[in-house]
């Protein structure tokens, strides 16, 4: 279904970013709010003037950027006036009841909640795999859902090399995809675990510590998939550019604080060697290969953590498909970064 913005108003071809544009981050106080200034600070993002806004609970707290306290304003109708660039990581509704506001105000929105993502007139970016779609928009860019974005880095270098006919996924999520507070859960529920004290969940719907279970998302009764897996499937499709693209996947929720990690099954249409895959994932934007098989060292969330590349390997053949057309590889990215604040700054770079 598409999401009405601003009277679905006709596409505006190459509208960018005066070179040092006014920022505001809604949404401020957040785990991905964080992660935003700090990804503006470590790419030395031109900022003229930063907003930091969130609920009036926050207003007043005051965060660090480049070197200075900044006051956590309230939003509100009337926050955006002489923004250039509005970061929103606040969840789909504050999207879209403020980007729209923020878009007439005359900002660029790039939108990390899910309100946008399917809009036909709203761009879904992953700059190295289709920074192309960025050239028209209504003012709103979309952010990928964590798993969409750390996937299609790794798939798309793949997909140039030979068409794919079909995904299989399994993936590992941590705490940080449920916001600070579960990543907060597991610190409590591990620690009480390990000292042989009760706890019981208030964020997630099962115990966490030394223990994994299907994603929290709500499940479809008809078909058993979450609601998780359904945007994974659908974003992955639209950024590739493949609509009727055939996807398998099992979202897992895993007791690791942060980087999700994603076992991937490819089917191509012609055979694609392991040693091609591996020149091809080592040389591509955005990706970094570990792949050490005399060592059995492989991609982590442990190593992933904090770093802005995704890292590939376990790159082998699917013994499962006898066609020999199958490769079998595993991903890990994170979720904060990629999955979120990184891939929106990058957006915004690529509008300067």
């Amino acid at each position: 279904m598409s999401i009405e913005v601003l009277d679905a108003p006709a596409p505006v071809l190459n509208r960018r970013l005066p070179a040092h544009p006014v920022v505001a981050i809604v949404g401020a106080t957040g785990a991905v709010g964080v992660e935003l200034l700090e990804s503006l600070t470590s790419r030395d993002f031109p900022v003229a003037e930063l907003r930091l806004l969130a609920s009036a609970r926050s207003a007043g707290t005051r965060l660090s950027f480049r070197g200075r306290d900044v006051v956590v304003q309230e939003l509100t109708e009337h926050s955006f006036q002489g923004v250039d660039l509005a970061l929103f990581s606040a969840g789909a509704s504050i999207s879209r009841k403020y980007g729209p506001i923020a878009v007439a105000a005359g900002a660029i929105v790039v939108d990390n909640s899910s309100a946008f993502r399917m809009a036909p007139e709203v761009p879904l970016v992953v700059p190295e795999v289709n920074a192309s779609a960025m050239a028209a928009h209504t003012g709103i860019i979309a952010n990928p859902n964590c798993v969409a974005a750390i996937l299609t880095v790794a798939l798309a270098p793949l997909a140039q090399e030979a068409r794919i006919r079909r995904l299989n996924v399994a993936t590992y999520q941590a705490a940080s995809g449920a916001g600070a507070a579960a990543m907060e859960e597991l610190r409590q529920a591990t620690a009480a675990y390990l000292e042989g004290q009760p706890f019981t969940p208030k964020v997630l719907p099962h115990p966490y510590a030394f223990n994994f279970f299907s994603h929290n998302a709500a499940v479809d009764p008809d078909t058993g998939y979450n609601g998780e897996e359904e945007k994974v499937v659908a974003e992955t499709r639209r950024i590739l550019g493949r609509p009727d693209l055939p996807v398998g996947i099992t979202c897992i929720r895993v007791p690791v604080l942060r980087a999700h990690g994603m076992a991937v099954s490819i089917e191509f249409d012609a055979p694609v060697s392991v040693e091609r895959a591996r020149q091809l994932l080592g040389v591509a934007p955005g990706l970094r290969l570990v792949d050490d098989r005399v060592g059995n060292h492989f991609p982590m969330p442990v190593e992933a953590s904090g770093q802005d590349a995704v890292l590939v390997g376990r790159i082998r053949e699917d013994l499962g498909d006898p066609s020999g057309n199958s490769l079998a590889l595993f991903v890990v990215g994170d979720q904060l970064l990629k999955g979120a604040a990184l891939n929106a700054v990058q957006i915004a770079e690529a509008l300067l």
